[in-house]
């Protein structure tokens, strides 16, 4: 019985009674060694009569086999594995080598892992805990704690122990601190085990701090010669205190604890080692006898981490080779990646056999996406090999690996120790993954530099464009038009060597965009290469790549292009990688926003966010942040737009994102613009254009120049006005596509006199019909009324004027709306606004959920498409049904029924 925790007991039981009532909970019970984390644990299963339980503990040894904690988890549900979606049951029944293949993308086998829990949660409610995580192989903690955090609506409880400081896996989910139990608990407890005074326990109490097990042992082992003055530091006191009671035992028995250290606790690999070493296995009991370990099954448990910890590290470097050595024997190449590793602790110096094997075991790990595992063994492979070409090429795998884990400064530390490889081939491969990493992680200048280098060393003239038109999607965050421009003809002098229609197609794109960027044309190439990529499907199958299917239709911004790409991603993004995806999804949020859209390109840009936080992905997240901040700046939500400018603007600044700086001004601008602040519009708009010239981003598209004559008029500097609106004037000519066009006329119209209204604006509004921008439509409609009804023109405003609040209110951009039904009342005309939508009350979750359902999906398909599991699908339905008084899918459709899938 737990003495002194009752407190933390009762947290535990309601978390647990909770889950029998279909209500998830997860709790991370954190801690020093000792403090009795696993003993909270073993009290929890008293609360779970009736329930499924699932148990995984972490284990020093097997830190480096992977998902080995997560099959221990999970193999009492993999009977199930055939009921979860196949790609998912594909990509972790191959990670638990249940089957061949490759795993795929590491947060596929997360998604999986939280299907098949849900999955065997139906049957009954299921406790799942989980000790020492802080040991747990790191793909078996990525995948658990993937399942972990999206757990809501599920009859699982989840309680997991690990030492503080916490691991960054577990560091977001609900915590427990246990800190040590009280002076009466520690008199109770000590009283249990051991004979001493109570002045003796007051002693021991302040040292430990009401340590549990350090009260047990010290107590009991007569340790109590301790200074008043400072409490001891209890995992080294434990240490020495187990390593002196193993110091006890005789010879025979304490190479047998050794072994057993070392192989982990599997008793049939402690009996095949201690063989080798001339010991009988049976020496264990007297281990066994000195309390340090119990003899379970197949198993030799230790009573606690620290014993196995004392055990190894008061072992001498020569008895601790030794005994690796013998275990790899004992569990031979049957068992490769045990042997491999365990040969590798054996050996001293360089070995090119064992780096070899080492290598061998990564590549498993590799196809397992245990990508944090491979790239430990092929950095272990590097220091074993005395090859200095092998050596690189290792250290450039070990970051490859550690770059899909997710530790991009791991991977590039690990690019710098492979330092200049000698075989061009490693060399380029080097610098491709560096300038990669960097464009994710680090200075957007910095990795447009390390790609051009790389083109430099490719020899092949496919890879050269596709390295390329790589650095113009660089320079397109990074805002750096010049630089994009001289890409574009290094691109097009190849084009005509080229062999492959996916470099055809995506040099086409990257040259088409760097000259739209410089306002140099580029329309023409762009369409050329939607057509290559359409017909051919070239980018299918390359993840990294596949945002270029969206960058090409979105530089056109029109109404005739584009729409098969966009069904060919709309086909690729339930196929698509969790990891790839923040990267789409960013480019679809954007089209999405540039149409009538806004509510699914709100929900779009949520879930990029959500993912590119977690994969760790900073300039998808800034990216995905301005275009969300610009978003709300229009539909009129002040505080959301200046909280998502915040978090976004460091960002950018620190990592050379000009691109998303100039957006986030932008949406500062229009905001204050359609406040009624035209001098804070103003300030804004001119500190993003000045942004803007100073990186010669001469594409019209990009230019604040209608918004800050808009703010001019306003401010009644309407000279200036007309300087801005014929300067933008002059570049929508050139670049000569209907959006800019439009807007440069709306311009025009808003300054002309009343005799050429009825020139501008209607070739403003010829130009929009051309575009899929419905927001734009209503804010030149808006204008032209205005102009309308101030020449005294009231009759001809009106239809102007509804079809602008129209569109607002569609859109629920209620500050545009707001101007439009002040003009159209100053008309004359009774306004009755029209209601908000009940859609538009969904949070971003809820708003996903409806529309795919509403697109006919059932419950787990929606489930699997969102990482999220069929409980928690219902759960958003329900609070779906409530908002918007419905009862049925049929209804729900039709309340979608205004979120077409494009504006025609």
């Amino acid at each position: 019985m737990l003495v002194g925790r009752e407190t933390e007991r009762r947290v535990i039981e309601r978390l647990v009674a909770g889950a029998r009532i279909g209500q998830s909970g997860v709790l991370v019970v954190t801690g020093e060694p000792g403090v009795g984390k696993t003993a909270l644990l073993e009290d929890a299963l008293r609360h779970t009569d009736g329930m499924g339980v699932l148990r995984g503990t972490g284990n020093e040894s097997e830190h480096g086999i992977p998902f080995g904690v997560l099959y221990q988890v999970l193999r009492p549900a993999l009977d199930h594995l055939g009921a979860i979606p196949q790609p998912q049951a594909d990509a972790l029944a191959a990670a638990l080598m249940l089957r061949p293949g490759d795993s795929g993308d590491r947060f596929a086998i997360g998604a999986a892992t939280l299907s098949l829990l849900c999955r065997y949660a139906e049957e009954r409610p299921l406790a799942i805990l989980l000790d020492d995580v802080h040991l747990f192989d790191r793909p078996s903690a990525d995948a658990l704690a993937f399942a972990a955090r999206r757990l809501m609506a599920d009859p699982i409880a989840v309680v997991a122990a690990t030492r503080t400081p916490e691991p960054a896996d577990v560091a977001t989910l609900p915590q427990l601190p246990l800190s040590g139990i009280g002076l009466a608990a520690a008199r109770e407890l000590v009283a249990r085990h051991s004979n001493v005074s109570r002045d003796v326990v007051g002693r021991l109490h302040r040292a430990t701090a009401g340590n549990p097990l350090a009260l047990i042992e010290l107590a009991g082992t007569g340790e109590q010669r301790i200074s008043p003055a400072a409490p001891l530091p209890v995992p080294a006191t434990l240490v020495t205190a187990f390593a002196s009671r193993a110091g006890s035992l005789g010879e025979a028995g304490r190479v047998a604890l050794t072994v057993a250290a070392v192989a982990g606790g599997d008793l049939h690999a402690v009996a095949g080692a201690c063989e080798r070493l001339g010991v009988d296995v049976g020496a264990l009991a007297e281990a066994e006898d000195a309390g340090l370990v119990r003899l379970d099954g197949d198993r030799v448990r230790f009573r606690h981490p620290l014993v196995r910890a004392a055990i190894y590290g008061g072992a001498n470097p020569e008895r601790r080779r030794a005994a690796h050595r013998a275990v790899a024997e004992a569990v031979g190449p049957q068992d490769p990646d045990r042997h491999a590793w365990h040969l590798a602790e054996a050996t001293i110096g360089p070995d090119d056999r064992v780096a070899g094997l080492v290598a061998e075991a990564a590549v498993r790990a590799h196809r397992r996406s245990a990508h944090d595992i491979a790239a430990a063994a092929y950095e272990r492979a590097a220091r074993l090999s005395p090859d200095p070409d092998r050596r690189g090429l290792f250290c450039v795998a070990a970051a490859e690996s550690a770059w899909l884990g997710g530790a991009g400064t791991q991977a590039l530390t690990l690019l710098d120790q492979a330092g200049e490889p000698a075989s061009p081939g490693v060399r380029l491969r080097a610098l491709e993954l560096r300038g990669a990493i960097t464009a994710r992680t680090g200075s957007l200048t910095v990795a447009r530099d390390i790609l051009r280098d790389a083109v430099g060393e490719s020899p092949d003239v496919d890879h050269r464009v596709v390295l390329l038109a790589d650095t113009v999607h660089v320079c397109f965050y990074l805002g750096d038009a010049t630089a994009a421009l001289e890409l574009a003809g290094e691109i097009e002098d190849l084009l005509g060597q080229v062999r492959s229609l996916r470099s055809r197609g995506l040099g086409h794109a990257a040259a088409g965009v760097a000259r739209i960027l410089a306002n140099q044309g580029g329309a023409d190439q762009i369409r050329a290469a939607i057509e290559i990529l359409a017909s051919s499907g070239q980018l299918r199958d390359d993840q990294r790549r596949l945002p270029w299917l969206m960058i090409a239709p979105m530089f056109l911004r029109d109404s005739d292009t584009g729409d098969d790409l966009r069904q060919v991603v709309g086909e690729l993004r339930a196929e698509a990688a969790v990891g790839a995806l923040p990267f789409l999804l960013f480019h679809v949020a954007r089209d999405e926003a540039t149409t009538n859209q806004w509510v699914r390109a709100e929900a779009t840009y949520d879930e990029a966010v959500r993912l590119a936080r977690e994969s760790g992905q900073d300039t998808e997240l800034s990216m995905c942040l301005a275009g969300l901040a610009w978003l709300q700046a229009r539909m009129g939500r002040a505080e959301q737009c200046r909280s998502l400018v915040a978090e976004a603007l460091p960002i950018c600044r620190n990592r050379d994102i000009h691109l998303g700086r100039i957006w986030l001004l932008l949406a500062l601008g229009e905001l204050a613009l359609s406040s009624g602040d035209p001098a804070g519009a103003l300030a804004h708009l001119e500190e993003a254009d000045a942004l803007r010239d100073t990186l010669k981003l001469s594409d019209p598209d990009l230019s604040p120049a209608p918004e800050i004559a808009d703010a001019l008029v306003r401010l009644g500097r309407r000279e200036d006005a007309w300087g801005t609106a014929e300067r933008f004037r002059s570049a929508a000519e050139a670049k000569g596509q209907p959006w800019a066009l439009a807007r440069a006329e709306r311009t025009i119209g808003m300054l002309a006199g009343d005799a050429e209204l009825d020139e501008h604006f209607p070739a403003a509004l010829e130009h929009h019909a051309h575009t899929l921008d419905v927001f734009e439509t209503g804010r030149t409609r808006l204008a032209y009324g205005a102009r309308l009804r101030r020449a005294r023109r009231r009759v001809a405003a009106r239809p102007h004027l509804r079809a602008a609040l129209t569109t607002f209110e569609e859109l629920c951009a209620v500050r545009w709306a707001d101007l439009a039904a002040a003009e159209l009342a100053a008309t004359g005309e009774s306004i009755r606004r029209r209601e908000p939508s009940g859609v538009q009350t969904l949070t971003p979750q809820e708003l996903q959920v409806s529309l795919l359902l509403g697109e006919g999906r059932t419950t787990r398909e929606v489930a699997a498409a969102l990482f999220l599991s069929p409980k928690t699908v219902e759960y958003h339905l329900r609070k779906v049904y409530t908002k918007l008084g419905i009862r049925s899918r049929a209804e729900l459709a039709e309340q979608l029924a205004t979120l077409t899938p494009r504006a025609r």
